[in-house]
């Protein structure tokens, strides 16, 4: 990553995570409620996570399946037994992250980025491809957009696991290595801004400023699921 984009994007993800912490502290309060009081269990999880260079940390959201739930695997369908009514409410409006504004702050992550991956994973990465170990994880990015509805795609292969590391995980990678290599600050700032106002965005033609529209690359993901 260029320091010329790194500077600015550190100094984004500081200001914006503190004044949405500050702003959003009244509803990061009533979810805790919520969840502490719909579900046996703590409201938060926290999991290690590889950061940048490979260093861990404790990744902290909402927690939205039940306690103990992630002995069974990191990997979650849309008809995942495991997560609670009101963790299905939370997923889809990606209301679960909004802890993470902390480790943003902390400078563990930043606003855009990979998603953390849990240990294991990024020792897979193997050549060119541990090039995206020098990009700290973030809440939202081009591979999070692009599979935005990643749970329903792993609920259409038979065997889940198989699919998330032989295609998704795959091409997460390689989404991320052009995220590196073509990045800019304004470039994050409409990652950031398709998240948030996705109907907005896709009328501005932002998916196609991600290489294909989301609609062709659903449509691909759909089809190689069925061959798992």
């Amino acid at each position: 990553m260029k320091t010329t984009w790194r500077i600015p994007k550190r100094l984004f993800d500081c200001l914006a995570a503190s004044v949405g912490l500050l702003l959003l502290s009244p509803l990061i309060l009533l979810i805790a409620i919520c969840v502490r009081t719909t579900s046996s269990g703590s409201a938060l999880f926290i999991q290690e996570r590889v950061g940048r260079q490979g260093r861990r940390f404790r990744c902290v959201k909402f927690r939205t399946m039940q306690t103990g739930a992630q002995s069974q695997g990191s990997v979650t369908t849309a008809t995942d037994s495991r997560v609670t009514p009101l963790g299905r409410v939370l997923r889809r409006f990606k209301l679960d992250e909004l802890p993470q504004l902390w480790n943003v702050v902390t400078g563990h992550m930043s606003f855009v980025g990979p998603r953390p991956d849990v240990p294991g994973y990024a020792d897979r990465l193997q050549g060119e491809d541990r090039q995206v170990l020098d990009l700290s994880p973030g809440i939202t990015g081009p591979a999070t957009l692009l599979f935005r509805e990643e749970e329903r795609l792993l609920t259409l292969a038979r065997n889940p696991r198989t699919f998330n590391d032989e295609v998704i995980y795959p091409e997460k990678v390689r989404i991320n290595r052009a995220y590196l290599e073509n990045g800019s600050f304004w470039r994050d700032i409409g990652y950031v801004l398709a998240t948030v106002a996705p109907s907005l965005t896709r009328r501005l033609g932002w998916d196609a400023r991600l290489g294909l529209t989301y609609r062709e690359f659903s449509t691909r993901m759909e089809q190689e699921a069925k061959r798992f």
